[in-house]
């Protein structure tokens, strides 16, 4: 299940994912970019971060931030999950916080180091309600956070965006300049500072998720090279390379798994 934020938390805050899963047997959860970063809050089970021969080789924190990540990420989980994500905008986990980006980046990090004890409060208040309690619950964290935060000028990042996602991650840095009138220079430190990507790489990210938008509403007698030309990308061996990149996968792979849990998260066979 996925829920908006209210309307004083969207700058913040792209949308809450609510996800359970029944099955007991070991997962396999592949997360990769959607250019945003996240926070985990996993209320039944820990998740793990990795497995030596099928063997627990170490647990995830019960709840855990996660940063923009260069590629994908491998998490495994050996009981049923109930998972709550809250997924920022590009630029809200630095807005909320202040610290540059880049410091969370292809990291995965316990809340509480970012957040203090009293996201260990949250996670409790979480545990003990249904779906709608919970969103409560986050609006009012996350409004008290806001309420408490100096106000910071997003404008050049917010203008920056604008045009990116416009274009769907296809656009030159000459063109990013133009538009913004900033030099590529400070473009990229700004970027740095409150994305954790440099804005060529957060255009990559938003153009693959253009074209898994594409590949999701395509019509049975879609192709995959039409798809690949409407996303930007200059032929299907330019698409496959950047695709495995992030996921780890190839499109076709993608397209026939069944594994799919968000729009940057899949189920896969632990042997991938």
């Amino acid at each position: 299940m996925q829920v908006s934020p209210p309307k004083e938390l969207a700058p913040y805050i792209k949308h809450y994912l609510f996800l359970d899963n029944e099955e007991t047997a070991i997962q396999k959860l592949r997360l990769f970019s959607d250019g945003n970063t996240g926070v985990v809050f996993s209320l039944k089970n820990k998740l793990i971060s990795g497995l030596d021969n099928y063997k627990i080789k170490n647990y995830l924190p019960d709840s855990f931030l996660y940063g923009q990540l260069n590629g994908f990420k491998d998490i495994y989980s050996d009981n049923e999950i109930s998972l709550i994500i809250i997924v920022f905008q590009p630029n809200g986990i630095h807005q909320l916080l202040g610290i540059p980006a880049h410091e969370f980046q292809d990291a995965i990090i316990p809340v509480e180091d970012v957040f203090g004890q009293k996201m260990d409060k949250l996670q409790e208040k979480l545990s003990e309600q249904n779906n709608q309690g919970r969103v409560a619950l986050l609006n009012h964290f996350f409004s008290t956070l806001i309420a408490a935060k100096p106000n910071s000028n997003q404008f050049i990042i917010d203008h920056s965006l604008d045009f990116i996602i416009a274009h769907k991650g296809d656009f030159t840095l000459k063109q990013l300049v133009n538009y913004t009138g900033y030099t590529e220079r400070h473009l990229e430190r700004k970027f740095k500072e409150c994305i954790g990507l440099n804005p060529k790489k957060f255009g990559n990210v938003i153009r693959l998720h253009h074209f898994l938008k594409l590949l999701k509403n395509k019509s049975n007698d879609g192709n995959l090279t039409s798809i690949c030309y409407d996303a930007g990308f200059s032929d299907q061996s330019h698409l496959i390379k950047e695709f495995k990149k992030h996921t780890g996968i190839t499109p076709k792979e993608y397209l026939l798994s069944s594994g799919k849990l968000t729009n940057n998260l899949i189920k896969t066979s632990p042997a991938l």
